[in-house]
């Protein structure tokens, strides 16, 4: 099997853990600790993998992630309450239906679903 597995940069691990975990439901794949609030998480909801790497660096800052759903609706639903969105869902012109969240470091999860 072959997987592309996005690194998103945090400056908090535990800020971090909190919100994907907490908030958004995914679950713990591995934790490494460093000093400090430094580390790497690796995180996981259904097929979806993330790693969470504190501090990030050599690499670009504010990422974008984009998740590929079945139904972007149901985690609209699920995270409404939890997070802030900063929009419902939309049916896109290109022929998703998608919505997207901010994580504490500026990170962009986009989510995209099949359109309704």
């Amino acid at each position: 099997m072959e997987r592309a597995i996005p690194i998103l940069p945090v400056e908090d691990l535990d800020v971090a853990k909190e919100f994907y975990i907490d908030r958004l439901g995914f679950g713990v794949r591995f934790e490494h600790r460093g000093e400090g609030k430094n580390g790497l998480l690796g995180v996981e909801r259904g097929g979806i993998w993330l790693t969470l790497d504190c501090p990030m660096t050599g690499h670009g800052r504010e990422a974008c992630v984009s998740l590929q759903v079945d139904d972007a609706d149901a985690y609209y639903e699920g995270w409404k309450t939890r997070v802030e969105i900063r929009r419902p869902p939309q049916n896109e012109y290109w022929g998703a239906r998608t919505f997207g969240v901010i994580d504490p470091f500026g990170n962009t999860i986009f989510v995209m679903g099949p359109t309704t």
